[in-house]
Parts: structure tokens; sequence; C-alpha cells
């Protein structure tokens, strides 16, 4: 990482030897758009390094219990190799969808920037600035 940016990084107090964390918006970017009562979140590795890690640590059961508490049903990943990215469709997540919801955000344009500020644990993150 070059020496301008700047990472947030938290420790764990429930653990003796503290936990580094970093949001995921540190080795990807994400874009996030509605279907009906469904959304999908398309996250996009800043390197190959990133992919690497993304796929095999983000998971749909990760992406699905991060989202739960919006009332996502059973998340899927799509895998999408040739741009380094994992799509994730979150169903009934929306609140019945733009027409019909009453939240501020009834379209899911924001899902992709929420999924970005998961925490993920530094440690298994590549520190290099490959990543």
């Amino acid at each position: 990482m070059s020496a301008n940016k700047s990472k947030t990084i938290r420790a764990d107090s429930r653990n003796s030897r503290a936990k580094l964390r970093i949001p995921l918006r540190e080795i990807a970017h994400a874009r996030s758009g509605d279907k009906g009562n469904s959304a999908n979140v398309a996250v996009f590795a800043r390197s190959p390094a990133a992919y690497a890690w993304l796929r095999e640590y983000l998971t749909a059961a990760a992406v699905e219990t991060y989202f739960k508490p919006l009332g996502v049903g059973a998340v899927t990943r799509y895998e999408v190799p040739n741009l380094e990215a994992l799509n994730f469709l979150l169903p009934d997540i929306l609140a019945g969808g733009g027409s019909r919801s009453l939240r501020i955000d009834s379209q899911g344009k924001t899902l992709g920037m929420a999924l970005l500020e998961m925490p993920v644990d530094a440690a298994k993150v590549c520190r290099s600035d490959k990543l």
C-alpha cells in the first residue's frame, strides 16, 4: 500500500492477542442494484492476489450472515474469473422492492458500499502491494 492511503484497522478486544481488522474496501470495489425484491452485489478484486483471497474467504454464507439483519434469504455466489469478480444474489433483501418498499434504499444501490465496510481479518489478507 502506498503511504498516502489511509487504513481502518480495529483491534478485537475479545481476544488477548488483538486481531487486526480492515474493511473489505481495502482490497475490492463493488457495485449493486435491484431486480424486484432481490438485489445483486458484484465485488471486484483490486488485483489477482485479492481475487484469490476473495474466492477463498468471501463466501455466500459470510455475505448472508453480514446482511441477515436486513432479512436476506439464501445468498448465491457466482464467480466471474475473467473480471476477477464475484457476484452475489441477495433474495428478499429489499422488503418488497423499489415500488413497494418503505426503506430509504429500496433499490439496493447502497448494498455494495455496505458490503465494502465488512471487516475482514488482516492476518488472512496478504500485506503486499500486489493486493
